[in-house]
């Protein structure tokens, strides 16, 4: 099993309601493929200073569990996903860094 961490910065702050659509609608899309074991989705805590730090400071964090790397690809292009994306992206734009891991616990 493999973890594909997300760590998503939006551009500009979203409104709050905004942000946890966002959240459902990338949860949802991905449950939906078939293909993932687990995904959550959760908001960023930011931290006083954190501004100042010259990175990729994150507005959320996505979490999808997959049995391997041949099954994130496929739920990566499963159908729905990347209308999620570039909706949410046209909308409010976004960067997103991430790594492909093994279970940290």
């Amino acid at each position: 099993m493999i973890n594909h961490t997300m760590i998503v910065s939006f551009d500009q702050p979203l409104p709050a309601t905004e942000l946890d659509r966002y959240l459902v609608d990338i949860e949802r899309v991905m449950l939906d493929s078939g293909f993932v074991r687990s995904v959550v989705a959760r908001r960023h805590i930011p931290v006083p200073g954190e501004e100042a730090i010259p990175a990729l400071i994150a507005t959320a964090i996505v979490q999808i569990a997959l049995a391997d790397t041949d099954t994130m690809a496929k739920a990566f292009t499963a159908p729905g996903v990347h209308e999620v994306i570039d909706r949410w992206q046209s909308r409010y734009p976004y960067k997103v860094a991430y790594a492909n891991h093994e279970p940290l616990v």
